[in-house]
């Protein structure tokens, strides 16, 4: 019985490989991004931006275009993804300044009204990775469309 107990036992050898790759795995766990959750309230049938990310470093100096990826779809609309130029807006950290961005709007699927949700990683000019949960809410059109803000369309 004994000669079973010392058979299962690993090898040292082996032994330091898992302690390497246990310690390893947590090193990534601990390097995580951060996490940012928000809610936003769309309008059925009107397309929503729910992300924008200029190309200008923290430095309000330009760098590479940012980059979005889509972890979790919607499940009852669409997203759309989209490139452009824009001024950044007086209160933002880089005020007036032009620049590259890209932007994701959604759009409810025809009819729906209810909860849904969008989770993307953005990696800004600066190289850094955001995971942005974002919480919408699909409420039913309202009749008045004469105040058309800039979010509610699918224009940067």
């Amino acid at each position: 019985m004994i000669a079973t107990i010392s058979a299962l036992r690993p090898a040292p050898a082996a032994t330091r490989a898992l302690v390497l790759v246990a310690s390893l795995g947590l090193a990534g766990a601990a390097a995580a991004q951060t996490t940012v959750t928000r809610s936003e309230t769309v309008q059925a049938g009107k397309g929503a931006r729910l992300v924008i990310v200029p190309n200008l470093k923290k430095d309000c100096s330009t760098g590479p275009m940012p980059e979005i990826r889509v972890t979790t779809p919607p499940k009852f609309g669409s997203l759309i993804t989209k490139g452009g130029k824009l001024k950044t807006p007086a209160k933002y950290r880089c005020p007036n300044k032009d620049a590259e961005a890209q932007a994701i709007f959604y759009q409810a699927n025809a009819g729906y009204t209810g909860p849904d949700t969008v989770v993307v990683e953005v990696k800004n000019s600066d190289g850094e990775i955001e995971k942005r949960d974002i919480r919408i809410t699909v409420e039913s059109s309202k009749g008045d469309d004469k105040a058309k803000d800039k979010k509610d369309t699918t224009d940067l």
